[in-house]
C-alpha cells in the first residue's frame, strides 16, 4: 500500500475540517430555529456576558453591503460563492497544513452562511458575546467564528513566516558576502 503525499493528506484534512464546520454550524442554527424556537424568544440569557440572541443579518461581515432587495440578495450569494470558490482554489494549491487548515474554517464558514442566504434570505445569527452594555462583536455565528479564526491565523502565519523567510535570507545573504 502506497504512503499518501503529504499535500494531498492535508487537502483531505482541510475538506474534513471544513465539512465539520459546515456541518456543525448547520446544526446549531436549527437548534435556534428550531428546538429553541429562539426567533420567537428573541434572547436565551445563558451567562452573565452571553446570550443566544435572535439576529437577522442581511450583508455581509458587521453588516456592510447589506442586501435590500431580492436581486441584491442574489448578488450577494454570487459575490459569496465565487469567494468561497477562491478559497476553494487557493486551500488545494497550498502545502502547508497550517495554512490548508486556516482555509477549511474559512470555507466551512462561508458555505453554512451562503447556504443560509439560499435558504432565508439572510445568515442566521445568535451568539451575543457582551460585558454589560459593551459588545465586542456584533451577534454572530459558528461560521463567523470559524471565519475569523480562520483569516486571523493566515495572517498571523503570512506575518510570521514571512519574517521567519526574510531573515532566513538575509542569513544566507550575509554568508554568502
Amino acid at each position: 500500500m502506497s504512503q499518501m503525499n503529504p499535500a494531498r493528506r492535508f487537502h483531505l484534512q482541510g475538506i474534513m475540517l471544513a465539512s465539520l464546520i459546515f456541518i456543525a454550524d448547520q446544526f446549531v442554527k436549527y437548534l435556534m430555529i428550531g428546538p429553541l424556537a429562539l426567533k420567537s424568544r428573541s434572547v436565551i440569557h445563558i451567562i452573565p456576558f452571553f446570550d443566544l440572541r435572535w439576529a437577522e443579518n442581511r450583508g455581509v461581515s458587521m453588516g456592510f453591503l447589506e442586501a435590500g432587495s431580492e436581486m441584491e440578495r442574489w448578488l450577494l450569494v454570487g459575490l459569496t460563492a465565487v469567494i468561497a470558490i477562491v478559497v476553494s482554489i487557493w486551500m488545494f494549491r497550498e502545502k502547508l497544513r497550517g495554512d490548508v487548515l486556516a482555509l477549511a474554517l474559512v470555507l466551512g464558514g462561508a458555505l453554512g452562511n451562503i447556504v443560509d442566504r439560499v435558504r432565508y434570505g439572510y445568515v442566521v445569527d445568535y451568539a451575543d458575546l457582551h460585558f454589560g452594555a459593551f459588545r465586542p462583536f456584533y451577534i454572530f455565528n459558528l461560521a463567523d467564528a470559524c471565519i475569523s479564526i480562520g483569516v486571523l491565523i493566515l495572517l498571523a502565519r503570512a506575518f510570521l513566516m514571512g519574517k521567519k523567510e526574510k531573515e532566513a535570507n538575509e542569513t544566507s545573504d550575509s554568508v554568502s558576502d
